[in-house]
């Protein structure tokens, strides 16, 4: 089995990885996108992958990634939604540095001094989350330091679970945006 980045990954669970679409970070770019950066855990990019088919919202894997795209518990979380989520696999953050605009980036972290709820979000918004155990990296933090946003929380945990903050911030992007994503074709 293969695992290029235009090619079917796994017919049998319908994981389809698609190659990025030249309207990305563009006007012409309707849609919303959730790019998870080093994802260690396959149930929460299974379940995320699942928010992602039911809200018509991209969904970015940016490796390296804690588990092949063939993980078991990946596919169960995302159940047979598979073929429905609109899945990009990108070697590096850089190549998403390249496609979407800095304007259009959000990138979400514990230590923001802006509330994710404070921010303007647009069609082509790009929501970013780091892996589970540590986040965003510092220097991207340190680069993007007017683009982060926070869900508050209280001091009794580090952060709330992965795909729960992926949801937070989707739905809050969709709801500023009339629901729009969600009546654009598939």
């Amino acid at each position: 089995m293969t695992d290029d980045i235009d090619s079917v990954i796994d017919a049998r669970r319908g994981f389809v990885v698609r190659v990025p679409d030249p309207t990305w970070g563009t006007d012409a770019d309707d849609t919303l996108h959730i790019v998870l950066v080093h994802p260690e855990i396959p149930g929460n990019t299974g379940s995320i992958g699942r928010l992602c088919a039911g809200t018509n919202i991209w969904l970015h894997l940016v490796r390296p990634l804690g588990f092949e795209l063939d993980n078991r518990y990946l596919a169960r979380a995302g159940l047979d939604y598979w073929p429905s989520v609109k899945l990009c696999v990108h070697e590096s953050f850089e190549a998403i540095a390249a496609t979407f605009p800095r304007d259009r980036m959000f990138f979400f972290t514990k230590s923001a001094a802006h509330v994710y709820t404070d921010m303007r979000y647009q069609p082509g918004s790009v929501l970013l989350f780091g892996c589970e155990t540590k986040g965003l990296p510092p220097a991207m933090l340190a680069e993007y330091e007017a683009r982060t946003v926070r869900i508050p929380t209280t001091d009794n945990i580090r952060s709330i679970n992965l795909a729960n903050a992926a949801s937070v911030a989707a739905y809050e992007a969709l709801r500023q945006l009339e629901f729009g994503p969600l009546r654009a074709p598939a």
